[in-house]
């Protein structure tokens, strides 16, 4: 039987890890962690259970596909809750709730915006195409070849794709508001770039959103890693835990050993779902790299994250389960964090409150609180007083806005940003999400899933095709199979 090596046991390792063993590979995943996640791991602590990494659930249609693969049905592994209102945005002198129904939501822009409705079901109908062409056509493509994408209907529809202009200029087509342009922006934030350098591709973001949804796996986003390693356990795949390799052996242009800090391992063909600026400076010799020091430093990295763990020993009343405070500047923050990339003055900050959907994630009579800020990648100062100092920022906007003081009543907090992302994951430049999805980093421009100097390496996830994101992460791992199974001539 055919070995296969998966480094990491993240979403889009575990992925690829499946989807090998269907193919009749014997898999085993080394993971560096003591449990199965990467980024979406979870952390339990004085009754409070919070997910370490992503908060949202959007395009429930992906993870559907991927349980189904193998004849299941993700309901097999957890129950899924739309939340409505999807979420809250709070700007400088308002609020909004995004209710989950389309025509509420029409009578929403409406009420803000005079024929803004209508513009609404327009600017629906052109995402929709989008994200139907955007899923079947681009997103599964391993991005080896431009060949790959003389498609018919791809070719065709290429001008509705939007390719060539902006999501900020196609937002401003159809709204003036700058409250309802920053909501119709907010979506692509997700891909790790500034709306006027993301392709107007992306609103297919927007339908995901509205139309498809906010969901919340009861028991907490870390119930999707608990039903994707229990069907890779299901298929026979071994992980080993507490591993962290930390070389790969080259000979005659193949990996012929994995090196942990407890064992070598040899197998047919190799998957880095770690970072893929580590495995190439770090665990591979320069002539097997692929690309240059210089080729990094090029890259436009999406932000990486100041995040706070935060347990409070009251309920909070009529706060929602997402909530996006944009009542600072935007445009400013944007800056800070690509153009000339600082930590930022006065931060936009999001702010997910779990138990408020679901009471098992804290203590009863108790709430958990997970604050996110977003930051730019590869900042080096990053003390616990910088930390302390915006969170006591941002802690000052929280309780003003949603009427409630909490500052007394934190029993627990964590924090967590660029320097913990680069020691737990050897994340490039401190990174939480990847490459930025910009034109210049889309499909054959990104970095290659499969190594360019060694003939059995492969990589998967966010640093690759087809990006960042929990639903790409998925893709990326089903992508890179499909590229091993062309490699070996397996049969479907």
């Amino acid at each position: 039987m055919r070995k296969a090596i998966v480094i990491g046991a993240g979403f889009s390792g575990m992925a690829t890890a499946s989807f090998l063993a269907k193919d009749g590979f014997e898999v085993t995943v080394l993971e560096k962690h003591d449990q199965p996640g990467g980024r979406a791991r979870k952390m339990e602590v004085n009754g409070f259970t919070f997910d370490m990494g992503p908060s949202w659930y959007w395009m429930p249609d992906v993870f559907e596909r991927y349980f189904q693969q193998f004849g299941k049905k993700v309901s097999d592994y957890y129950e899924l809750k739309r939340l409505d209102p999807s979420y809250r945005v709070y700007y400088s002198d308002t609020a909004l709730d995004i209710p989950a129904d389309f025509e509420a939501l029409k009578n929403l822009f409406e009420s803000i915006e005079k024929g803004s409705g209508a513009q609404l079901e327009k600017f629906m109908k052109e995402a929709a195409y989008k994200y139907k062409v955007g899923i079947e056509k681009l997103v599964f493509k391993p991005g080896q070849s431009l060949t790959e994408f003389l498609d018919k209907d791809l070719l065709s529809g290429l001008f509705r794709l939007d390719v060539f202009t902006s999501i900020s200029n196609h937002v401003k087509k159809h709204f003036k508001n700058p409250l309802l342009r920053e909501l119709m922006e907010f979506p692509v934030l997700f891909l790790g770039a500034l709306p006027g350098q993301t392709p107007a591709l992306y609103s297919l973001m927007n339908y995901a959103d509205v139309k498809l949804g906010t969901w919340y796996p009861v028991g907490g986003m870390y119930k999707i890693v608990e039903g994707m390693y229990a069907l890779a356990q299901e298929l026979g795949v071994q992980f080993r835990f507490n591993s962290s390799v930390k070389e790969l052996l080259v000979k005659n242009n193949t990996i012929s050993g994995v090196v942990t800090d407890t064992a070598t391992y040899t197998a047919d063909v190799v998957v880095s779902g770690a970072d893929y600026h580590h495995t190439e400076m770090d665990l591979l010799p320069h002539s097997s790299r692929s690309y240059t020091e210089m080729y990094w430093k090029e890259r436009v990295m999406a932000p990486s994250c100041l995040l706070y763990y935060v347990g409070i020993n009251k309920k909070l009343q009529g706060v929602l389960h997402h909530s996006l405070f944009f009542d600072t500047d935007f445009a400013k923050h944007g800056r800070e964090i690509y153009t000339q990339p600082q930590w930022p003055a006065d931060p936009l900050f999001y702010v997910s409150a779990t138990s408020v959907t679901d009471p098992s994630g804290a203590p009863e009579g108790c709430e958990n609180l997970f604050f996110l800020i977003p930051v730019a990648s590869g900042l080096k100062e990053d003390s616990e007083e910088l930390r302390d100092k915006y969170f006591n920022q941002i802690l000052k906007r929280f309780e003003a806005r949603i009427g409630q003081t909490i500052r007394d009543n934190i029993v627990f907090k964590k924090s967590y940003s660029v320097s913990d992302f680069r020691k737990d994951y050897h994340a490039f430049k401190g990174n939480a999400y990847g490459l930025a999805n910009t034109l210049l980093q889309t499909a054959i421009l990104k970095p290659s899933c499969k190594s360019k100097k060694l003939r059995n390496l492969y990589f998967s996830g966010q640093l690759t095709v087809p990006g960042p994101g929990v639903p790409p992460s998925l893709i990326s791992g089903e992508v890179v199979a499909k590229e091993v199974r062309k490699a070996f001539a397996i049969q479907p």
